[in-house]
């Protein structure tokens, strides 16, 4: 069986043609697949599949074999991915999500696909909740941009203990599900630093669904512009309101491919 790895600012996945046929126990596939010792190391699994109402459909597995609805990164490399192998020859297509249908625009240069633009539909704000983790205090506001998150703004993201603070945050009773959560500060009003931790997978180099969610919940407070730059661990993703809904820009890119025995 041959995949691919691919990559949107560090935050990689392993990625399976699944157009004619699909592997057996894709769970269990992307645990062993995902084991950065025993595996090809990954932030998890995407199977291309055959489009629902639109041209493909994205089906996400975490690290831990649990399902995911909706990846913006993820996504992103799943463009690049059919339009590079000659699966389509659009630069403008509907990808069908367990968490809907999402437009993408793709930028080809010298005949490869270098970024991608998304619609990422609305980033849905809730109000905040306040709730103690380790002994300390923080303000959760959920927001759910196909995925759940929790984002938590603070003065240095990096200075966060998000190996300790992660793991019971993303469980959390008061926040009723498993969420990603995200520590964001906003150097200046265009501009968001954010930090992730992703249910499932742990911490990330990037999380798209999680800088829109610190995107709309900075938007929703009035902290910051229309348009900003997200500023993750893995690199930069351009963010824009555009009506009720975030389009996001960001680079995909071919990591290498193999084949699993």
């Amino acid at each position: 069986m041959r995949f691919t790895k691919m990559e949107g600012l560090g935050n990689d996945y392993i990625y399976l043609n699944c157009l004619e046929e699909t592997p057996a126990d894709l769970p269990g596939l992307a645990r062993r697949l995902s084991d950065r010792h025993f595996g090809v190391g990954a932030d998890g699994l995407i199977c291309i599949k055959p489009g629902r109402t639109g041209d493909f459909t994205m089906e996400m597995y975490n690290a831990d074999g649990s399902r995911g609805a909706m990846c913006g990164n993820g996504i992103r490399c799943v463009g690049k991915y059919v339009r590079d192998k000659g699966l389509t020859q659009k630069t403008r297509l509907t990808i069908d999500t367990e968490a809907g249908p999402r437009s993408l625009e793709l930028h080809v240069r010298g005949g490869e696909v270098e970024a991608v633009t998304v619609d990422m539909g609305p980033a849905r704000v809730s109000a905040p909740v306040e709730l103690e983790a380790a002994g300390e205090g923080f303000t959760v506001i959920p927001v759910s941009t196909g995925n759940p998150h929790g984002v938590i703004f603070c003065p240095d993201p990096e200075k966060i203990c998000l190996e300790r603070l992660g793991p019971l945050l993303e469980v959390h009773p008061a926040l009723g599900e498993r969420r990603n959560i995200e520590f964001v500060s906003l150097p200046d009003r265009e501009c968001l630093r954010v930090r992730v931790w992703e249910r499932g997978s742990g911490i990330t180099l990037a999380c798209g669904t999680g800088a829109c969610a610190a995107f709309g919940a900075a938007l929703g407070s009035n902290w910051c512009e229309s348009r900003v730059e997200a500023v993750l661990p893995g690199g930069v993703l351009i963010l824009e309101k555009q009506g009720e809904n975030i389009l996001m820009t960001g680079p995909a890119r071919t990591v290498f491919e193999g084949e699993i025995l």
